[in-house]
């Protein structure tokens, strides 16, 4: 999401980029894992919005390779994964959970 207007947010995922990553290294010695989750358009009370326009909703659904908008159960289970044993040997990663539109 880079663009005019956009450079506020797209610095603050740069530094939970960078901060989790610092994070992992520092603690990993104390057992302490530490992962990023970097959701795609979910569909929530903050992007309802976007169901008023039919148009830019369609265009993002059509531009997202699973063709849907992401639900907060998706975002759920990413972040249960990461904090079970499943996941015991990750740490300083990111986990993007978008559908597939950032692999574009």
């Amino acid at each position: 999401m880079i663009g005019q207007g956009f450079n506020p947010y797209s610095a603050s995922k740069g530094a939970v980029r960078a901060l989790s990553k610092a994070a992992a290294t520092t603690f990993g010695r104390q057992g302490v894992r530490v992962n990023a989750i970097f959701p795609g358009i979910v569909e929530t009370p903050m992007t309802q919005a976007l169901s008023t326009s039919k148009d830019l909703l369609g265009r993002l659904i059509q531009a997202t390779p699973l063709q849907r908008l992401g639900q907060a159960i998706d975002i759920a289970q990413a972040a249960l994964f990461l904090a079970s044993d499943d996941s015991s040997y990750i740490t300083g990663s990111e986990l993007v959970v978008d559908g597939g539109y950032s692999a574009q």
